[in-house]
């Protein structure tokens, strides 16, 4: 799908092709989000095995959803957003699959829980999401995700979580990073304001993305702390082992292990 193409043909969304389009969006931003992903499906199949029963938590589109089922046909996933227009990019990509359930419920909710289908998981999984909230309800989520991982079961993140410590490193990796983007938006590439633009003028996506921003407003972030914070947290919360296993200069993904 190009920046002027809307992804809907004869009044029928082609849902794949939003699904690639967030895919490239995203890479924009992280040209390493396949190797992350990989890492990530590595540690699922080395802890839980191939056919895991998966939650995954602030899915958007499903893009973990998706990989998973690519590599593990015998894996069930439960997407859980509130996003009503990655969900519905999500719902038509895998519309009439049954290993799949989409469930929109607020993270921020107290008994968001209940609404899923399962009471226990053998992973839960997560990428470029949570950094949409702050530390203190992060850490409540933690705990209500323990809860959900059985035991032996594992929970990742992937996330944005800069290392406060080495502000010289930072800058640099910044600076790199911003004048990679800038070459990829010259030659076309989309970031995020310019892709929820051409969503809001898709027929299909119009009205979703319309209360995609009452519910959320502009893109405003959370907290971004280090991945040592996360590890920390996260055995505090319930979980025997936690650490960080794959890490860029800006970002991190921490596996936990009940």
């Amino acid at each position: 799908m190009t920046e002027t193409s809307t992804g809907t043909t004869a009044g029928v969304a082609d849902w794949q092709a939003w699904q690639t389009s967030w895919d490239r969006q995203q890479e924009w931003y992280m040209p390493d989000r396949e190797e992350r992903f990989r890492v990530m499906l590595d540690l699922v199949e080395a802890l839980v095995g191939p056919q895991p029963r998966v939650l995954d938590l602030a899915c958007g589109t499903g893009s973990i959803t998706d990989r998973l089922l690519g590599r593990f046909p015998d894996a069930v996933s439960t997407g859980v957003d509130l996003d009503p227009a990655l969900l519905a990019i999500a719902e038509g990509t895998f519309a009439g699959d049954d290993r799949v359930t989409f469930v929109p419920a607020d993270l921020k909710d107290p008994d968001w829980r209940a609404k899923l289908p399962y009471d226990a998981y053998d992973a839960v999984l997560t990428a470029t999401a949570l950094h949409w909230l702050h530390s203190e309800p992060l850490a409540v989520l933690y705990g209500q995700v323990a809860e959900l991982v059985r035991d032996g079961g594992v929970f990742m993140n992937a996330d944005h979580m800069p290392d406060p410590s080495t502000p010289r490193i930072n800058a640099a990796d910044r600076a790199q990073r911003h004048a990679r983007q800038d070459r990829a938006k010259a030659a076309g590439a989309l970031d995020w304001a310019d892709w929820w633009q051409l969503a809001a003028k898709d027929p299909a996506l119009a009205e979703p993305t319309a209360r995609r921003f009452e519910i959320y407003g502009e893109h405003a972030d959370g907290d971004t702390p280090p991945a040592e914070w996360h590890a920390r947290v996260l055995r505090e919360k319930g979980f025997a082992e936690a650490r960080t296993v794959w890490a860029s200069p800006s970002d991190a993904l921490v596996l936990a292990v009940k």
